[in-house]
């Protein structure tokens, strides 16, 4: 599922396109991707609205319409893209919602296997929403003490706390691999244990791999694109993620990996991370 910054990648790619613009008529392909709304009000809301921003929040593509946000969650296989030419069939064939814009352009999510969603939430509808989510690892306010605060509160693996995102928003499997990794912390280890030294290394090497990865516009492994509709590149600077079996990096012990923490795949080191 792309992460904060595919997501990240995502908006900025789309924004500028975006902004200013008049949504003039809209289709919809398939329900399934709706999540607390339906589709004739998730037409007529769009319709004739004017996108004020565009921004991300956690793993969401955000879209803000003034008196309502089109809240994406890209999920596995969608995608976000702005095309000023005609699509082509295979693009035809998996939009589920297609947005053509006043200036001629098209808005399309694309999701091959509708595995993302789609919502329509009115003022306080995202504010419950995004109330329901924890800080974002990039602001500025975020800090060691409000990440050590979040651990605190869980005496589940480290893993899985900084991979839900009430505790922290957009940190995925990918990253949470990597970040653990970097900072030299093992996966599993009960988050409530970690000591002050741990929350400011884990904190800067969340921030660090993040925006590392933004820098290379996300993290393609099979069907991520960005918002032009290409491949990220920072797969290719993954230390763990992806690697079982395969030698650390570091120390050159053969990287273990587990799905028992949270169901997911855990790449790690036994002599690295502790």
């Amino acid at each position: 599922m792309p992460e904060l910054p595919e997501v990240e990648t995502i908006v900025r790619d789309i924004r500028p396109a975006l902004l200013g613009r008049r949504i003039d008529r809209v289709s919809l392909s398939h329900d399934d991707v709706l999540r607390g709304v339906s589709r004739r009000r998730l037409v007529q809301g769009l319709k004739g609205a004017t996108v004020r921003e565009v921004f991300r929040r956690a793993k969401h593509a955000v879209l803000d319409l003034g008196e309502r946000r089109l809240v994406v969650q890209p999920g596995m296989t969608g995608s976000l893209i702005v095309h000023d030419r005609r699509l082509t069939s295979d693009e035809r064939r998996y939009a589920v919602l297609r947005a053509a814009l006043d200036d001629g352009r098209e808005l399309v999510y694309r999701d091959v296997r509708r595995l993302g969603t789609l919502l329509l939430l009115d003022t306080p509808g995202w504010n419950r929403y995004t109330g329901a989510i924890g800080p974002e690892p990039l602001d500025a306010g975020f800090t060691p003490r409000q990440l050590a605060a979040a651990l605190a509160r869980s005496r589940q693996a480290v893993k899985k706390v900084i991979m839900d995102q009430k505790y922290l928003a957009g940190v995925g499997n990918i990253y949470a691999n990597e970040a653990l990794f970097a900072a030299g912390i093992d996966p599993s280890k009960p988050a409530a244990s970690l000591r002050s030294d741990d929350h400011v290394r884990l904190h800067a090497e969340i921030r660090r791999i993040l925006l590392a990865a933004i820098g290379s516009n996300g993290t393609t492994v099979r069907d991520y694109r960005t918002g032009t509709g290409e491949q990220g590149s920072f797969q290719l600077e993954l230390l763990v993620y992806g690697r079982e079996g395969a030698p650390c990096r570091r120390c050159g012990t053969r990287l273990a990996g587990t799905h028992a923490i949270d169901g997911r795949i855990t790449v790690f080191c036994h002599r690295c991370q502790s």
